[in-house]
């Protein structure tokens, strides 16, 4: 999840220095998404640049979202419900147990990043075992808007970001805890011309229904309880990851025009 200060894009968050986005006021998702995985950008030289979260969608392919794609040149994946505990010895930041070739959507550096925020790991070998998640039909998330008591439209959302982030000149705290964590989030907008537009959705962030921080960028946000992803957590509004949490939709012809171009990726 990226930060949007009021003025400014913010960009990825580095390893080293500002937090990465994670799963606020949730739960421990321990088997419930194994194919929920944490990702680690790499440069040509191999060292680590930025933590993000993403979904296995085929043996092959791990979505997530364009900002913890784009300057990558190979990414390495874990997908343990507890990065934290395999260590040492389980490669990370370097060196996870899948690995691959990241692809952004070709659009991203030309706009706004909230409107190309899609991203594709090619991985080098079949990776994790099915069920995998799947993707929504074409303009199924403007069906969820048009319901009636469209504020109980529930979504998943699944990341190992931040699990508290506090980050003001008198008390910086923050929980980072390398863990795979779920929540609920409630639909809050949609389909607003500006700011959402149809390429992005609102969902809520508080302590009753959870919501995404830094850290849980390109990881899913299902439909409900379903296994289908109707977007990937793209951005937030302030540092402390409270109020809102930003979702770029996985519905729409520009981002399944595109992931079509992946053989193996659509069914």
């Amino acid at each position: 999840m990226q930060r949007i200060p009021l003025s400014v894009l913010a960009a990825a968050a580095l390893l080293a220095g500002a937090p990465a986005l994670a799963v606020t006021d949730g739960e421990l998702d321990g088997d419930g998404h194994p194919n929920v995985g944490l990702m680690v950008a790499l440069d040509g030289a191999g060292n680590p640049l930025w933590r993000c979260s993403g979904t296995l969608v085929s043996p092959r392919h791990y979505l997530t979202a364009g900002h913890c794609t784009y300057g990558a040149t190979r990414v390495t994946i874990w997908f343990d419900a507890d990065i934290d505990a395999g260590r040492p010895g389980n490669g990370y930041p370097f060196t996870g147990p899948v690995n691959g070739t990241p692809h952004t959507h070709p659009n991203f550096p030309t706009a706004s990043f909230v409107v190309n925020d899609v991203g594709v790991v090619v991985l080098d070998a079949d990776a994790g075992a099915p069920p995998y998640a799947t993707l929504p039909r074409v303009g199924d998330l403007n069906r969820l808007g048009k319901r009636r008591g469209q504020q109980d439209v529930t979504f998943t959302a699944v990341g190992y970001g931040l699990q508290k982030s506090f980050p003001d000149a008198a008390s910086w705290k923050t929980q980072s805890d390398r863990v795979r964590m779920v929540a609920t989030p409630k639909l809050l907008q949609i389909n607003v011309p500006g700011f959402t537009g149809g390429f992005s959705i609102l969902l809520s962030n508080n302590a009753h229904t959870g919501g995404t921080c830094f850290g849980d960028s390109g990881g899913p946000n299902f439909i409900g309880s379903s296994s289908v992803i109707g977007g990937v957590t793209s951005f937030g509004i302030n540092g402390n990851c409270a109020g809102t949490g930003g979702v770029f939709r996985m519905d729409t012809d520009n981002v399944q025009d595109w992931l079509k171009t992946f053989p193996g990726l659509m069914p």
